[in-house]
């Protein structure tokens, strides 16, 4: 039995970087440290595709998510459509049409680790679909109040309204059905890891907000 398989390694990784970004952003340069949240996301994505394996559907499934992602944060940035008014900072990165490429790659992230989830509670594609969408609005949830102080982006009238969370549900659902549809398998736990972390994440910044030294 192999003690460091990718599957460990990938993992090992995600739990050293999301700590080390936690203590540092509560406990150090909280700036420096939020500035690497792009880096820290596009690390997690090539750590969840080297545990998948590569074909068409997974070229597919990729593109899609990221091209349905950046369209409609570009709708609702630039015409307040979907989830309300409201605008990226700088913490993020580039920005195509005010939106971080980097969020094209989390709605990727997004899809592929809840519908993989979502899989070991349901046969159901309607129900693996559904679980798939609550689990990545849970996430919003817990990341909506704390975003603004990370400068990740801002509501015009300052928390997420009611409407930002049906945007959520209209788009994550064609996504998470094409995610069942394809049935792209994903080796090990590691999706299961991402999504615990990323929620304790950012459920720990919430209940250290004055704890943060930007």
């Amino acid at each position: 039995m192999k003690l460091f398989t990718k599957q460990s390694l990938s993992i090992g990784l995600i739990w050293i970087f999301h700590i080390s970004g936690l203590i540092g952003i509560i406990y150090s340069n909280a700036s420096w440290f939020i500035k690497a949240t792009p880096f820290n996301l596009l690390l997690s994505f090539a750590l969840l595709i080297i545990n998948i394996e590569w074909n068409k559907k997974l070229f597919l499934l990729v593109v899609t998510c990221f091209s349905v992602g950046m369209l409609s944060e570009i709708i609702g940035v630039n015409y307040g459509f979907l989830f309300g008014e409201y605008s990226y900072g700088k913490a993020l990165g580039i920005k195509f049409k005010g939106v971080p490429l980097i969020i094209g790659i989390n709605w990727c992230l997004l899809v592929f680790i809840t519908g993989y989830i979502s899989r070991f509670f349901f046969n159901s594609l309607i129900a693996r679909t559904f679980l798939g969408i609550f689990l990545m609005l849970s996430l919003d949830i817990v990341i909506e109040p704390i975003a603004p102080v990370l400068d990740f982006w801002k509501f015009k009238e300052g928390l997420a309204s009611f409407n930002n969370y049906i945007g959520w549900v209209i788009v994550s659902f064609p996504l998470q059905l094409l995610f069942h549809r394809l049935n792209q398998n994903i080796e090990g736990p590691f999706p299961f890891h991402l999504y615990i972390l990323q929620f304790l994440f950012f459920t720990i910044l919430l209940l250290k907000i004055n704890s943060i030294g930007i």
